[in-house]
């Protein structure tokens, strides 16, 4: 759809002019912009993307992640052919309690439970597919889950893109033999994910309050979760302080990081080329003995 058929609905739904369109940063995937109207009023625009249903899927995690009522999440406002259009949040500053209050946050929306790992619909992580729906076995079992849903798709992924050398061949393949052990003692119930949750995932809002944004949900262990939060420099200790002090961790949390960190790095490594091929072995063989 072109940039002027989606303002002219935006105007249609909004009943006012659009006089301002600003680029954002950040949108790697998307096209970001700030929409302002003749009333004053701001929106972010989300347009562009390569598959048809992708902004489809952002807003229905989006929403799922505001009916838990537990970390502000964009407004979801109107959705169209390649375009979302959503509440505008203006940043804010941090406060020196503003880690411990997300991690406390983050615990309480763990707290939300399903009745089966996945989610009613696949979608994206980044732009990768995201196979979400379980068979009956794996919507019983977070070891099959993660392991088909999750490990087993990236690395077929890779295989297919060519970034399977024999180091990380060798290594998967007797690392899944053993990824029920590696994950025995973790057993929960699912949790309500935000599914790609790193320091470019979440914004402070002009409350300093934490802000989820670009969500990939789904239902599973937390633990995969906290793990990705790890990665390109991980948040400050109180968050995850403050997360153990309101939601105990599974003993043994540490020694099952890797396998979890493992599925954002083969996603990585299908996005953006052999550079995190080295990061993918290492974690494979981190679980050989």
């Amino acid at each position: 759809m072109s940039a002027t058929r989606i303002i002219a609905e935006i105007e249609n739904w909004a009943g006012a002019k659009v006089v301002s369109v600003s680029a954002l940063s950040g949108g790697s995937i998307s096209k970001v912009d700030r929409i302002t109207l003749e009333t004053g009023d701001n929106f972010l625009l989300k347009s562009g993307g390569e598959h048809d249903d992708i902004f489809t899927c952002e807003a229905n995690s989006l929403n799922e992640l505001r009916q838990a009522n537990c970390i502000r999440v964009p407004k979801v406002l109107l959705v169209g052919d390649k375009y979302l259009l959503m509440e505008y949040i203006f940043k804010g500053i941090q406060t020196p309690d503003f880690f411990y209050r997300f991690g406390r946050q983050l615990a309480k929306m763990h707290k939300k439970s399903s009745s089966k790992f996945g989610f009613y619909e696949d979608n994206y992580l980044g732009s990768t597919p995201q196979p979400n729906i379980p068979t009956a076995e794996e919507g019983e079992s977070w070891f099959d889950f993660y392991y088909n849903k999750r490990l087993l798709y990236q690395y077929k992924l890779a295989e297919k893109n060519g970034y399977v050398g024999n180091e990380l061949k060798n290594g998967f393949l007797m690392m899944e033999t053993r990824v029920d052990e590696i994950l025995e003692g973790s057993e929960e119930s699912p949790s309500l994910l935000h599914g790609d949750l790193w320091k470019g995932n979440f914004m402070v809002d002009e409350n300093s309050n934490p802000c989820l944004i670009d969500p990939a949900v789904y239902y599973g262990h937390r633990e995969a979760e906290l793990a990705m939060t790890r990665l390109f420099g991980g948040f400050p200790e109180e968050f995850y302080s403050a997360y153990r002090s309101s939601f105990p961790l599974p003993q043994g949390y540490d020694l099952r990081e890797n396998i979890y960190l493992l599925y954002h790095v083969l996603n990585h490594l299908n996005l953006f080329g052999m550079g995190y091929y080295g990061q993918a072995v290492r974690l494979v063989w981190s679980y050989i003995k």
